[in-house]
């Protein structure tokens, strides 16, 4: 009898194991994690690092890069991709989507915006940026509310600092909005200063990106030509479609295109590397003049923490950018490097191969810039923080998680003391500084370095309203 029972209880046991493994083992995955430089904002915590101050520290002043909120779609990802796949959709009226797996919601699908719709920001990219205003006058209860905002002259990202305000602001008109030229002739002295470094090009990374954009689109295709015969999907349709998903997304708030019946998880992780090689030559470590136009925002942020309070002083400055400056600052910063820690190969560029993923890189676009994407630099003031002398430390956040600087952490947590940190900077300016000689600035009246904060001649902006919103004759919302 005890024998039996042993078994009865062994056998129990075996099976609530088998259970309990199972229950973790279970695998989701989200698309809209996994979108590069279209990704709706979200917070990856890589690393899994508590975004809150190390023990005995508490911020007293920060700087915040952000890019713009979602939009509804790019002007060059809708002409390359989109609006060519859309057309095709519409002239091929004999295809009975209806009975077709997986495409049959094409039966009745409508494109989600118009042509007239591009960079402008969409509802959910305001509502995201007063989010993120709300957000951080929680995650700083103690700091004033900042004076200024700063961005960059777009609508874009203007209408994205209005909103940021709108959830900072307590009351009506205590917060301006400052608009800072998109000048290609501004040096390093504005907040697109890659418009400005004609060693800089737009398109650099395009030529990579596309060798494996033709391998992994070649077996979708097969698939998606074998199901609809005679629409003849290419492989720019297959990656405006898979575009579609985070445009559609931040637009309607869902998308059939995100379905991962149309597309696996791993044909998602092969277009977002095919993402990550572009920005890795383009704003990355691939970039000879990225880390260079990076630099000045890192330079000036760090000396405006580093600074000793006075009446002009903020204890928060944000500035509004478009995609390619914050890839740029990490650059400039060494974070998400590849090879920061015995990388293969004798190149950076060894380390994304252009016929396989490499599962395990660092630089990640989906994780380093999605819509609102935005880099923090802390300054705290630490007290008994149990093995570290009190003063000033300093920290970096992507995204709300903290990163450790290399080389720079002799502090609690990821943070590096005041002589750490500026031994840090004084280093990456000796490696990035320069950069109207680096960038072959072939116009007069240049400059090295970024003075917007505290230059007048920008002035102080245009104060920022909290009153209801109304819509206009376009269909956008517009306010008071």
């Amino acid at each position: 009898m005890a024998l039996t029972h042993l078994i009865c209880v062994t056998s129990i046991w075996l099976q609530a194991l088998a259970s309990a493994t199972k229950l973790y083992s279970t695998y989701s995955f989200n698309p809209l994690e996994h979108l590069g430089g279209i990704a709706p904002y979200f917070e990856p915590q890589d690393p899994p690092t508590s975004p809150s101050p190390p023990r005995g520290c508490k911020a007293v002043r920060a700087a915040y890069l952000s890019r713009h909120a979602a939009i509804y779609l790019n002007d060059f990802d809708y002409e390359e991709y989109i609006q060519p796949f859309i057309e095709k959709w519409e002239n091929h009226t004999s295809i009975d989507w209806s009975k077709i797996p997986t495409l049959s919601f094409l039966a009745d699908w409508s494109p989600p915006f118009s042509e007239a719709e591009q960079e402008i920001l969409t509802r959910v990219g305001k509502l995201e940026a007063t989010q993120l205003g709300v957000d951080l006058s929680f995650r700083y209860p103690e700091l004033r509310l900042p004076r200024r905002i700063w961005t960059s002259s777009a609508e874009r990202t203007f209408k994205s600092a209005q909103a940021l305000v709108r959830g900072f602001e307590l009351q009506d008109n205590t917060i301006n909005v400052v608009s800072v030229d998109e000048s290609k002739q501004s040096g390093a002295n504005s907040l697109t200063p890659y418009k400005s470094c004609p060693g800089y090009s737009s398109s650099a990374g395009s030529d990579q990106s596309s060798h494996y954009l033709e391998k992994f689109t070649k077996p979708i295709m097969a698939r998606l030509n074998a199901l609809a015969p005679g629409f003849d999907f290419t492989a720019d349709d297959v990656y405006g479609m898979m575009q579609l998903c985070g445009y559609e997304s931040v637009t309607r708030g869902s998308s059939p295109f995100c379905s991962l019946d149309l597309f696996s998880p791993d044909e998602w992780l092969a277009w977002e590397y095919t993402e990550d090689i572009r920005y890795h030559y383009n704003v990355g470590y691939g970039s000879p003049v990225a880390g260079v136009f990076g630099l000045p925002w890192f330079n000036t942020s760090a000396s405006l923490l580093m600074a000793a309070n006075s009446s002009s002083t903020e204890d928060l400055y944000f500035s509004f950018t478009h995609r390619e400056l914050p890839p740029a600052v990490l650059v400039a910063m060494g974070l998400f490097n590849n090879s920061a820690f015995g990388g293969t190969g004798d190149s950076i560029n060894d380390t994304m191969p252009l016929d396989r993923i490499n599962h395990r890189r660092a630089w990640k676009s989906s994780h380093i810039l999605p819509f609102l994407s935005n880099i923090a630099i802390e300054k705290l003031q630490c007290e008994e923080s149990h093995g570290f002398g009190d003063g000033e430390y300093y920290r970096v956040l992507v995204n709300g998680a903290p990163q450790e600087l290399p080389d720079c952490a002799d502090g609690p947590g990821t943070t590096c003391s005041r002589e750490g940190f500026s031994s840090y900077v004084q280093a990456r300016a000796g490696m990035f500084g320069g950069f109207s000689e680096k960038c072959g600035v072939d116009y007069d009246n240049s400059t090295d370095v970024l003075t917007i904060y505290t230059d007048q001649r920008f002035g102080n902006g245009t104060k920022v309203g909290k009153k209801r919103s109304m819509w206009g004759s376009d269909g956008h919302e517009q306010y008071e």
